[in-house]
């Protein structure tokens, strides 16, 4: 048995089925992102492993344990919310030792684990301060800090990073996988962010109007999706049906397929004459990637390349739409 196995699970709210039958396993010290759309059922399922909400049908398990009704405060659970829930009132070092004093942990081995997180979190020094003066990136610090000195068996993230901007965003999500990997705790983390997950995950669950559309690793998601949502949720690929497929690639297909096409795949060209499938749109120039929007079928498409300096097209160039045989998927339509 996996560390944590969640087994169908069902919950509605209402007449809405949020979750359905969803079955997820965790091995110790791993680290699992829930990724999917506002409404998808992924917090939910992280209030139930919690403890926060019950199922109406299915368990949970804990290292051998069914823990599906045990009171949160007896399920040994790390949770890190959205909007880092600090007390304003207390300074750094209070927030982190609360819930040991709760524990009635004595004086000094409660000072030791708060010194101890601290230099983890890379807080050392700012103890006495009020969370208040602290930065956003430093605030998400001391709630994970609160989380992770409790010891807990699992630690739950809901969306920690999106109240953050952009640049502290990278930056605290490299100091989250730097503390998990340090600490090695077993990490269920919630995103609508595929970047994040795919560069935090050892494994990652993809939701979609309540079920599970794919579970896998990183790689596997984004290069082998099993379903159209999971391709153009994850990866953003270019779906062809087949007729799209035949006129602009070249490729048959069956009408009951589709053919997925990676941005970075669907390669463009200019042709002699008056050769052409496709119309640049728009080009959106993202730093080190450039991206093309393109009008082909009265449908868009995409194609991504790195940025070399030269302005090879220009919006409303006609280009000739390629792709290797290798880099195209057919999924069910």
């Amino acid at each position: 048995m996996a560390y944590l196995e969640i087994r169908n699970i069902n919950k509605h709210f209402g007449s809405k089925h949020v979750l359905k039958d969803i079955c997820i396993t965790a091995e110790k010290g791993s680290f699992v992102s829930l990724l999917g759309e506002s409404g998808s059922g992924k917090t939910t399922l992280l209030r139930i492993i919690a403890g926060l909400e019950k199922p109406e049908s299915g368990n949970v398990f804990l290292d051998g344990k069914d823990i599906t009704y045990l009171p949160v405060e007896k399920r040994g659970i790390g949770l890190v919310f959205q909007n880092y829930a600090l007390f304003p009132h207390m300074n750094v070092y209070n927030n982190i030792a609360y819930a040991l004093k709760l524990r009635k942990i004595p004086a000094h081995d409660i000072h030791k684990r708060v010194v101890q997180v601290l230099e983890k979190v890379y807080l050392h020094g700012k103890e006495n301060q009020s969370v208040a003066s602290l930065s956003g990136g430093e605030q998400q610090r001391v709630a994970i800090a609160r989380a992770v000195v409790a010891q807990p068996k699992v630690l739950l993230l809901d969306e920690p990073l999106s109240n953050l901007d952009y640049h502290l965003r990278i930056q605290a999500r490299n100091e989250l996988k730097r503390l998990q990997n340090e600490i090695g705790v077993t990490s269920v983390f919630v995103t609508h962010d595929q970047s994040e997950a795919l560069s935090l995950s050892n494994e990652i669950a993809v939701l979609n109007n309540s079920v599970i559309m794919q579970v896998g690793n990183p790689q596997d998601v984004y290069l082998f999706p099993d379903n159209v949502f999971t391709a153009r949720f994850v990866g953003r690929y270019n779906i062809f049906n087949s007729k799209e497929a035949e006129l602009l690639l070249g490729r048959n297909i069956s009408s009951d397929l589709v053919l997925a096409v990676l941005p970075e795949h669907l390669r463009l060209e200019k042709k002699d004459g008056n050769q052409h499938n496709a119309v640049i749109k728009d080009i959106l120039f993202t730093g080190s990637l450039t991206e093309y929007l393109l009008i082909a079928e009265d449908k868009e498409f995409k194609s991504v390349s790195m940025t070399n300096g030269d302005a090879h097209f220009l919006p409303h160039d006609k280009v000739f739409l390629s792709v290797e045989t290798d880099k195209c998927k057919t999924l069910p339509a």
